[in-house]
């Protein structure tokens, strides 16, 4: 056993309520105690969680820790076992199928392509806000929600009346309350079901957009498996929604909290993109980058991990790490230290540029439409969603 294992009830585990509540005090705490923190899942099966920078960078890029489930050697059931149809995306793959579905899908999130949507996103963002009236309103519902859904729909041609439900979904698959496992079956199994149906429409009247351009793939050129293709735009839909909705509500509030930044956003000393930057180190929306599993025994941050371990390793905690940024509390959109947010390595986000675009043209349209803006509540009311899988807001209620 490592000197790193950690000793005593007051360290804490990736579970506590504790550590949701409030992450970065936690974190912080295991980095100084045990940055590679052997713990359980509630079901009892051993995880190793990778908290410090260089570790989790390290991690990110090891080629002997694999994304594909059946090296695992415990079930991991925990709230990541999806029902088979949904399971042939890249977060599940390993070169070389990795590589051949990565290159099939980075056709639609080429820089070309990215920025001949922004006058489409300027205008969405236009429409949600004219829809705003005030003074009184929830950020999450009026923008953040409804933006990203939008786009992503969009992108792949899911039907309007279709995304209430999908967000739904969403939510249900990424909460960890009581009896979440058996409601996210549940919620995937509608995904499913959902998915397929839309094929099926895409299939017998195809349109311009990414998924019609899938089916082509498959039907015409065998250049992916009906699973194959299912889960993709699963994936793509599921992530592109999600992340790009907390990372335009975590950066509206790091905003907020901070007004001497929001002066310098609106005199334009300060770039949008440098807040968005610094909104993904200091308040990324998804904790944790993909579990991965231990092809053979192996020594992490001083720790033993066996063959088939599943490890996990936390970005909202390397992206704190006092060792890599200096005074890493501090919402610091000058900083220029690279952070982890969207991964690293093969597995590298391929949707960041199009969740960075979003969210830049979100904020930029909400200041400069509203440069009264605050907060309608303390900051330590706001509720966050109770998940170790993302980190945003339930509800951002401000005055205009």
């Amino acid at each position: 056993m490592s000197s790193n294992e950690p000793r005593g009830a007051d360290v804490p585990s990736l579970f506590d309520g504790d550590l949701l509540a409030n992450p970065h005090i936690g974190y912080a705490r295991l980095r100084r105690t045990a940055p590679v923190h052997r713990t359980t899942t509630p079901d009892g099966e051993p995880v190793w969680l990778v908290t410090r920078y260089t570790d989790v960078r390290t991690a990110l890029a090891d080629p002997r820790l694999s994304l594909n489930k059946a090296n695992a050697r415990t079930s991991g059931a925990y709230q990541s076992s999806m029902p088979p149809e949904l399971d042939g995306h890249l977060l599940n793959m390993d070169p070389p199928d990795h590589a051949r579905l990565r290159r099939l899908i980075s056709k639609a999130f080429t820089a070309r392509r990215i920025a001949s949507l922004h006058d489409r996103i300027e205008a969405m963002t236009e429409d949600l806000l004219d829809a705003v009236s005030g003074p009184h309103v929830d950020l999450m519902e009026a923008l953040a929600n409804p933006l990203p859904m939008g786009v992503i729909c969009e992108l792949l041609g899911i039907p309007t009346d279709t995304r209430h439900d999908f967000r739904a979904w969403t939510n249900t698959l990424l909460s960890p309350a009581a009896g979440a496992a058996t409601e996210s079956r549940q919620a995937m199994r509608s995904m499913y079901r959902f998915l397929v149906k839309v094929i099926a429409d895409k299939r017998s009247r195809p349109t311009d957009d990414l998924l019609s351009a899938m089916i082509e793939a498959r039907d015409e050129h065998d250049s992916l498996t009906e699973s194959e293709l299912v889960s993709m735009a699963f994936l793509i839909l599921f992530a592109g929604y999600d992340n790009a909705v907390h990372l335009i509500g975590n950066a509206i509030l790091g905003l907020l909290l901070h007004p001497e930044q929001m002066s310098t956003v609106r005199d334009g000393s300060t770039p949008i993109r440098a807040v968005v930057e610094e909104t993904l180190r200091w308040n990324p929306p998804f904790p944790l980058g993909v579990r991965r599993f231990a092809l053979q025994d192996l020594t992490l941050g001083g720790v033993g991990i066996p063959a088939g371990g599943r490890v996990w390793v936390s970005l909202i905690s390397a992206n704190r790490d006092e060792q890599e940024f200096d005074a890493p509390d501090d919402f610091d959109p000058v900083r220029t230290q690279a952070h982890l947010a969207f991964g690293h390595g093969i597995h590298y986000c391929l949707g960041a540029p199009l969740a960075r675009l979003e969210a830049e043209i979100a904020i930029s349209n909400l200041i400069d439409r509203f440069p009264n803006i605050r907060l309608a509540l303390p900051a330590d009311d706001l509720g966050w969603w109770p998940s170790f899988h993302k980190r945003g807001l339930q509800t951002l209620p401000v005055v205009l």
